[in-house]
């Protein structure tokens, strides 16, 4: 157990130390909501081949420290599941980015159980903890890199006991495709080991945005590389729409 607490418990000092980084009066909400056809995790390859709900956004009072609600459910709440990040800035400047954080998080899985000869389903709550580092590097307005690393702990014996994913993503953004529509291209790759199991995937994110609306079209597709993890699938993908949100509230 030490393994599993001991980052979790470092990354979490820095960033409960880091609340006193910002004396500002706003408060920053910001993110999105959207449905879709298909839920996929934060490492695509799972997904809960269903539609879904999902909501990511962020609350900051404009400093280094936010903390970064992520839920992801199907509509009749049996599959999906949710996580708070608490996260800090190390680095953060026009060019080069480094953000840490932590965060527990919940998943729920239908189980087939068999007891005396009688079959039933449920919905399994299972318990994760993780860590992650992410550095980025902003070239211009139209492109950036970034490379992500996430090492996950699980609690129960029948799950995911520990998992680490690397991601290497390339972000074209704000392609003008004609009167006040935007694309953004996110092409990544990346490496996971759930356990003794591991492989390689291309992933990335198609989004149209239009300057005057809060709302966007998402694509996300997954494809296998090469790879032996149970559950995966050779091809993935899913179609989101977004509702974008940006608010600063002042206290008086």
């Amino acid at each position: 157990m030490r393994k599993i607490f001991t980052p979790l418990f470092i990354v979490l000092s820095v960033l409960a130390n880091a609340q006193t980084d910002s004396l500002s009066n706003e408060i920053h909400l910001n993110g999105n909501v959207g449905v879709t056809n298909n839920g996929i995790s934060i490492i695509p390859t799972f997904s809960l081949q269903a539609p879904a709900f999902n909501t990511t956004f962020s609350l900051s009072k404009g400093g280094k420290f936010s903390i970064d609600p992520d839920l992801r459910l199907t509509f009749d709440g049996t599959k999906g599941g949710g996580l708070i990040w608490f996260r800090y800035k190390l680095v953060e400047n026009k060019k080069f980015n480094l953000t840490i954080g932590a965060h527990p998080a919940f998943n729920l899985a239908l189980k087939t159980i068999t007891e005396n000869g009688k079959t039933w389903t449920i919905t399994q709550y299972r318990r994760f903890v993780a860590t992650e580092v992410a550095p980025s590097y902003t070239f211009n307005n139209h492109f950036a890199l970034g490379l992500y690393y996430l090492h996950g702990n699980g609690f129960q014996n029948d799950g995911p006991l520990n998992t680490h994913f690397v991601n290497f993503s390339a972000s074209i953004m704000r392609l003008s495709i004609g009167g006040n529509y935007l694309l953004n291209l996110i092409p990544q790759a990346y490496y996971l080991q759930v356990d003794k199991e591991d492989g390689f995937y291309s992933t990335g994110n198609l989004i149209i945005a239009n300057k005057k609306s809060p709302y966007s079209v998402m694509a996300t597709y997954n494809k296998e590389i090469r790879t032996n993890i149970t559950g995966s699938r050779n091809l993935d993908w899913n179609v989101s729409l977004l509702y974008s949100f940006n608010k600063v509230y002042s206290k008086k």
